[in-house]
């Protein structure tokens, strides 16, 4: 069985060190050209409990789980196949996939297959780090230590090599950090959500990054965990700081895919500052549980030669 076993090693320092560096060559930067722009500070590391993306406030959304409510979003999966955004043959993998997910198999995904989660996949992690520098963007993931990295100012290749996570370019647009990947690569775990929605070579992801207040944030966090429910804090170790009163972060995610969709369509992600550490976070097959029941090793009661 393929489960998610974790260390609590705190990484906290060398993150640290890492932001501190971002930060000097920011600084650097800034101080040698007056005339360079500020550039939004959307650094550190920050969290949230749900893995579901968050629908828009208006306009076509995401598919979303027909199963409501905390750890049941975990383990049962079926995901709303008669959304409009869906093409028929997107809508029939969907379908099919919930049916299978209800019937309590786990049918396989990035997740549960130890795989690298490609983008857009990957934008619903629990916790984030952001590190920011003059000519790239690095954004590190908690589950299994998954890495992008972003160019800045910079132009897709005439000929893009398709890859798990795409090519990713971006810039800032006033206080907004917005990055633009083309070319993830498709496969036999390519879906954009854990529900299994496919995706085509076509995929065209668009992401912006920006800060909203701290009521905002909590609003839409409290309005988001309310209808599709949370993952509680023991099951996942992540933790946001209810003490903290600054800004929050939110993620605006445009997806656009002809070949699967119907529309583009857009949602969000609302990530508030963590209190919990940066642990080491790795998928890997044994006989651990989620629930951390130790599972025993098969045995024959009689000998096979």
């Amino acid at each position: 069985m393929r489960i998610i076993p974790q260390r609590r090693v705190s990484r906290a320092t060398a993150f640290a060190t890492a932001l501190v560096l971002a930060a000097c060559e920011q600084n650097t930067l800034e101080s040698s050209n007056e005339t360079t722009t500020a550039i939004p500070d959307l650094s550190g590391i920050w969290a949230r409990n749900s893995m579901e993306f968050e629908e828009p406030a208006s306009g076509p959304g995401p598919v979303m789980n027909r199963v409501r409510g905390g750890l049941a979003v975990a383990f049962q999966r079926a995901g709303d196949h008669t959304n409009p955004i869906l093409n028929p043959d997107a809508a029939e993998r969907v379908h099919q996939l919930g049916e299978i997910s209800l019937s309590g198999v786990a049918f396989p995904e990035p997740d549960n297959q130890c795989s690298p989660w490609p983008v857009p996949y990957i934008l619903r992690q629990l916790e984030i780090g952001v590190l920011q520098q003059q000519k790239q963007v690095t954004i590190l993931y908690r589950h299994d230590q998954q890495v992008r990295r972003i160019r800045m100012n910079d132009s897709h290749p005439a000929n893009v090599t398709p890859s798990v996570y795409g090519d990713s370019v971006g810039y800032y647009e006033g206080d907004t950090l917005v990055i633009d990947t083309i070319g993830v690569k498709v496969g036999p775990l390519a879906m954009v959500d854990w529900y299994g929605t496919p995706f085509s070579e076509a995929l065209h992801v668009v992401e912006r990054y920006r800060q909203i207040d701290y009521e905002a944030g909590k609003e839409a966090a409290e309005r988001h965990e309310g209808k599709n429910g949370s993952i509680p804090v023991d099951a996942t170790g992540v933790v946001v700081d209810a003490d903290y009163r600054g800004k929050a972060l939110q993620i605006e995610i445009t997806v656009d895919d002809p070949g699967v969709f119907t529309m583009p369509w857009k949602a969000l992600v609302t990530y508030r500052r963590a209190a919990s550490e940066w642990p080491e976070y790795i998928c890997a097959e044994n006989l651990i549980e989620p629930d951390g029941v130790e599972r025993k090793v098969p045995t024959a009661e009689m000998p096979d030669f």
